[in-house]
């Protein structure tokens, strides 16, 4: 089970970087969500198959390793090239990790967006987030990597806008 709050933010915050990683992403489907990600961190890159079940604050997810040759086999079957992302991660007071990320970050759709993974549904209902995240999207429709995709797609109009526009 996944449990997690969305928050906008307008860039990386100024604090101590527990991980750097780079990943790309992209979506067999939406609906359910079935993503494929390599990962590329300091200590070597990894792939992974993801799915993912309906919901907002919580939600079902399933995850593998797949190997190298796997994921690229996987990659020729998606109609767009890979979502990239630069993630940062860092601790939070209350010893949660607030993971920040930087969305295709050379294109005019690119954006910022933070989320805080919970060890269940109460501890996520009574986080205080820090004053310098922005707006909670947690709950509002749109606001989820397979909506962007399927707005990269033509499929749907998108929330998500240009990091130097999106209201906070």
């Amino acid at each position: 089970m996944e449990i997690e709050r969305k928050f906008l933010i307008d860039r990386f915050p100024d604090l101590p970087e527990l991980q750097r990683s780079y990943m790309g992403q992209g979506y067999l489907c939406t609906k359910p969500t079935v993503r494929i990600r390599s990962k590329r961190t300091s200590t070597g890159t990894s792939y992974r198959l993801c799915i993912k079940g309906e919901g907002t604050l919580a939600r079902e997810e399933l995850e593998w390793e797949i190997t190298q040759d796997e994921f690229h086999r996987l990659e020729a079957l998606l109609p767009a090239p890979l979502v990239r992302k630069e993630q940062r991660v860092y601790q939070l007071a209350d010893g949660l990790e607030l993971e920040c990320n930087l969305v295709d970050p050379e294109a005019p759709t690119s954006f910022y967006y933070a989320e805080v993974e919970f060890p269940s549904i109460e501890a996520a209902n009574a986080f205080q987030p820090p004053s310098f995240l922005g707006r909670e999207v947690t709950e509002i429709p749109g606001y989820t990597m397979g909506s962007y995709w399927r707005m990269k797609l033509g499929q749907e109009p998108g929330v998500w806008g240009s990091r130097h526009n999106q209201s906070l």
